[in-house]
């Protein structure tokens, strides 16, 4: 069978990429004020509470933080700062990709052009590209689209600045609430899912699973699919051979 090799690679940056690491933010600044058991409460509190967020209108990712912390802060019972979210949000462009990113992207970057998708700011975002040891064609974000995922529009967006469709690209996340689960929806069939460990695998959405970035140019036709290694395959994937 002849592999899908796409006109573009689109990715989500933050936790696929870059080594989104709110939960560690979150912990250097509460830590100290909360047991074990509290802090992981809280860290989860924290995550759902971005997500809930970014669903409704557009606003300055800023605020997606200030309002999450400030949301946790209440559901736990902890003196709430604003300086404490605003140092939570001053860590988001320190941070640099996981260790497997540079060389797996290596690997694509010469032959298909890379794009970004992300819940993000222009302030914010190019400092996190700028170490992720690739060219990317494009970056877009939700500051641009006036949308964070997983509403469409970003995607909608994002289809209309490259010219192409959902036809024509490889979806790469590690997230299924953010980014795979509207990618199914809009119709995009080749879609990657990068296992992170930050949700359960759901074959519903029909996606190939890589353990890491260095499995991308087997995804996308331009090595042997996976060799040897514990990928898997889902439904709507091309089987190894």
């Amino acid at each position: 069978m002849t592999q899908f090799r796409p006109k573009y690679i689109t990715f989500d940056c933050y936790g696929t990429l870059t080594n989104f690491d709110m939960a560690g933010a979150a912990r250097r600044v509460y830590g100290a004020q909360l047991s074990p058991a509290g802090m992981a409460q809280f860290i989860r509190d924290f995550s759902a509470y971005r997500l809930d967020e970014v669903l409704g209108a557009w606003k300055p990712y800023s605020e997606v933080v200030h309002n999450s912390v400030e949301r946790t802060c209440k559901r736990n019972g902890v003196a709430f700062r604003p300086e404490d979210a605003q140092r939570i949000y001053a860590e988001v462009p320190t941070w640099g990709p996981h260790p497997d990113v540079p060389a797996g992207l290596a690997k694509v970057a010469k032959e298909i052009p890379l794009v970004i998708l992300s819940n993000s700011m222009k302030s914010l975002i190019m400092s996190n590209v700028e170490k992720l040891g690739a060219p990317f064609h494009m970056v877009i974000t939700a500051e641009e689209t006036g949308a964070y995922k997983p509403l469409m529009k970003g995607f909608e967006y994002m289809f209309e600045k490259l010219g192409c469709g959902p036809e024509d690209i490889t979806h790469v996340s590690s997230s299924f609430r953010y980014d795979l689960m509207t990618a199914y929806d809009l119709g995009i069939k080749s879609k990657v899912w990068v296992n992170r460990g930050h949700e359960p695998a759901n074959p519903f959405y029909e996606y190939t699973e890589i353990k890491d970035i260095g499995g991308l140019a087997g995804a996308v036709g331009l090595e042997r699919p996976f060799g040897n290694s514990p990928e898997r395959l889902f439904a709507g994937a091309v089987a190894p051979d």
